[in-house]
Formats: structure tokens, sequence, C-alpha cells
């Protein structure tokens, strides 16, 4: 799957990156990493996420926020 079929709002990555690089389609030109903006070609080749997947990702950003605090 490329960039361009991704509806804006979902999760993807980029194979190849870590696995804990998790972005978000925020236009047809952009995404988001941890709420900054990066340019990204149309045709870049992506893989979506599951609700799985984003769940879990959330729950592992949550407890990593947690332990900060203590």
């Amino acid at each position: 799957m490329t960039f361009q079929q991704l509806e804006i709002g979902d999760y993807f990555r980029i194979p190849g990156m870590s696995d804990r690089c998790v972005y978000r389609k925020a236009n047809s030109s952009h995404c988001s990493l941890n709420a900054l903006l990066q340019p990204i070609r149309a045709e870049t080749k992506v893989t979506p996420l599951t609700f799985a997947e984003i769940t879990n990702y959330f729950a592992l950003k949550q407890e990593f926020l947690q332990s900060l605090k203590r």
C-alpha cells in the first residue's frame, strides 16, 4: 500500500523503519510522528496498523508516560 492510498487519520509504519515509529496521515503530503509534521511522498510504501496494533501502541505509550511520573 502507498501513503496516497491511506485515509487522513490512519496510523501506519514505514517498512524498514523501527517498529517504535508509528506515523499518522495528517494530509495528502504530510504525516505526523510524535506530533511533528513531516513531509512524505505519495508513493512511499506503508503498512497500515490494525486496530489491535493501534491499541497496543497507545497502551505502551501510556505506560511509558506513567513510568516518567514515578
